[in-house]
């Protein structure tokens, strides 16, 4: 549905000056003139509605202010408040801007705001909560992490191009990759999630995986992740990346294996040993992995369904007990696959496993921040420096600056001052809807060209408003 603004200017002339028309992305598109456009500051003469979404660019001066007012689903009015100029501050006469629906109208620009977010702040949160109950109801911590894991293990960083380059994307909800022989049970994971999906529809796959993942290590007493949200989900299951990326459990050469695999994704050494930690939680079975005991005296009562072999006696409690377990090999009850034992007998890896065994403390802040680091490979963020929802970016997360140049072809600083952080989500927000990137400019000056209609409404209102 098109949008053409006609200006109402007295009984016998009114003339068409703009022709817009909103895009979409995804399945959420909000209007730039909604009522809480209205609470826009309209004292200094900025744009405060419309297909711009600007405020600052250009100021009213002699030829007067806007006000926005709000829409409805099919008819979209853009009141502007006319000041007549300078030359006769005392005579005062409002005039309105009306746009009028118009499916037949040509499309040449965004009179919608589109949220650029791939989920809703608010309802990762509520998210967040209903996965807490359902790891107090169902005990499935070490199934969630493994989930979050296993879709952003994917990732390859000699592939540029997402989705294609894998990773924590959302796609093993997909059965092509839930297929895997590495994803298998997988899918009861996928069971769990898809009422909390359904109750909080406007969070993407891909970042309630990850949502998951982190919420069972908090909630098992382990540290606070540092988690960003804003992950776009693939489209489809010809997203998927081909098997074989995951590590496997008992190859020939496991240290060379790990590496192999986590060096393939941009981790290091640290990482790898860090993260092995979290098998502190959960249970190897052996009808799923090929790994494991069936049952043992640490998993025969539960809680959950029994059975399986686990790494350590309290598989449902973050510490750093697998370290502690590894090293002293005591318990022929308690798991230890080839990559767990390398961990002590590599000479890169036991520097790490040693300080882990020695210091949870350690082990706790260096597994956050490898956690954090794989929840976000290969993942394509909007907006690009992400979201979060907690009360504060953890320290060193810095939003990205907006700048205008950047989002256009001209050579020239069009750097935009004094916009809110709010209203620079909103530009980036029209200007990603009709195709551009930080990494892919526009061909045409997208600022410049609203800048200079916006300028040129402004001057024809102040001279219209003179003649009369």
């Amino acid at each position: 549905m098109a949008t053409a603004c006609v200006m109402g200017l007295g009984s016998n002339f009114q003339r068409m000056v703009a022709v817009v028309s909103p895009k979409v992305s995804g399945s959420r598109v909000e209007s730039s003139c909604s009522a809480s456009s209205s609470s826009s500051s309209s004292s200094g003469g900025g744009v405060a509605c419309g297909s711009v979404g600007i405020s600052g660019f250009v100021k009213g001066g002699g030829g007067g202010s806007f006000a926005a007012v709000s829409t409805t689903s099919t008819l979209k009015v853009l009141e502007f408040e006319l000041v007549r100029g300078v030359r006769s501050q005392r005579r005062r006469r409002r005039r309105k801007f009306v746009c009028l629906a118009s499916s037949s109208a040509a499309e040449t620009a965004s009179a919608a705001v589109v949220k650029s977010f791939a989920s809703e702040p608010e309802q990762l949160k509520g998210a967040r909560e209903e996965i807490k109950k359902l790891l107090q109801e169902k005990y499935c911590h070490p199934i969630l992490i493994r989930l979050g894991w296993h879709d952003a293990g994917t990732y390859d960083k000699n592939v540029a191009e997402w989705p294609r380059r894998g990773g924590a994307n959302g796609s093993l909800r997909f059965s092509i990759e839930l297929d895997h022989a590495a994803n298998a049970g997988l899918v009861g994971a996928l069971k769990l999630l898809e009422p909390v999906k359904e109750k909080f529809p406007d969070i993407s796959y891909a970042d309630l995986f990850q949502l998951a993942s982190a919420t069972a290590i908090e909630d098992a007493g382990g540290p606070k992740i540092p988690m960003r949200y804003g992950r776009r989900d693939t489209a489809g299951p010809e997203d998927c990346v081909n098997e074989g990326n995951l590590p496997d459990a008992g190859p020939p050469s496991p240290a060379d294996h790990l590496r192999k695999v986590f060096y393939r994704m941009g981790l290091s050494d640290q990482d790898i040993v860090a993260l092995s930690g979290a098998h502190t939680l959960g249970r190897s079975r052996p009808e799923r992995s090929g790994w494991g005991k069936a049952v043992t005296k640490y998993t025969k009562d539960g809680p959950g369904a029994p059975g399986g072999q686990s790494w350590t006696p309290e598989w449902l409690k973050f510490d750093n007990s697998y370290f502690r377990e590894i090293k002293a090999k005591r318990d022929e009850d308690l798991l230890v696959l080839p990559t767990d034992a390398a961990l002590f007998e590599d000479p890169g890896f036991k520097e790490f496993a040693e300080k882990y065994a020695e210091d949870e403390t350690a082990f706790f802040k260096d597994y956050a921040q490898s956690h954090a680091k794989l929840s976000e490979l290969g993942s394509e963020f909007s907006p690009p420096e992400g979201i979060y929802i907690d009360a504060e970016a953890p320290a060193g997360a810095k939003p990205e600056k907006f700048v205008a140049a950047k989002y256009s072809s001209s050579s020239e600083d069009n750097t935009s001052q004094g916009l809110s952080e709010s209203m620079k989500d909103k530009i980036r927000a029209e200007y990603l809807a009709v195709g551009g990137s930080p990494d892919k400019p526009l061909q045409s000056n997208y600022f410049l060209n609203i800048i200079l209609v916006v300028a040129a409404l402004a001057i024809l209102s102040y001279f219209l408003g003179y003649l009369s």
